[in-house]
């Protein structure tokens, strides 16, 4: 007889782990993008802060480190400002490219 497996047994699963280096958050921001959800983009640039360190991108934003979890929630909405200010402070730019149809 096999186990049934509960999620709440199951590890909980952390993107910041994955993102090792500039490849890697290259390809989850493209992915993130394809979606064309903008608060999965927020969640993830904050995946990408937290994988950095928060507080130091705060310091290179120039936004408060609270802010900056409260700004890049999944639920948040934030400004093209804010997520601007911290993909330089990431050292990412995003770009546009035409859609295929």
């Amino acid at each position: 007889m096999t186990e049934k497996i509960r999620i709440a047994d199951l590890p909980e699963f952390d993107m910041t782990e994955h993102l090792e280096d500039d490849q890697a958050i290259a390809e989850y921001l493209t992915i993130v993008l394809e979606e064309d959800e903008p608060a999965l983009l927020a969640a993830a640039i904050g995946d990408i802060a937290r994988a950095r360190g928060m507080t130091e991108i705060a310091k290179a934003s120039g936004i408060a480190r609270e802010a900056l979890y409260k700004a890049l929630r999944a639920d948040a909405k934030p400004r093209f400002d804010t997520i601007n200010r911290v993909c330089h402070a990431l050292g990412v730019k995003l770009v546009a490219q035409t859609i295929k149809p």
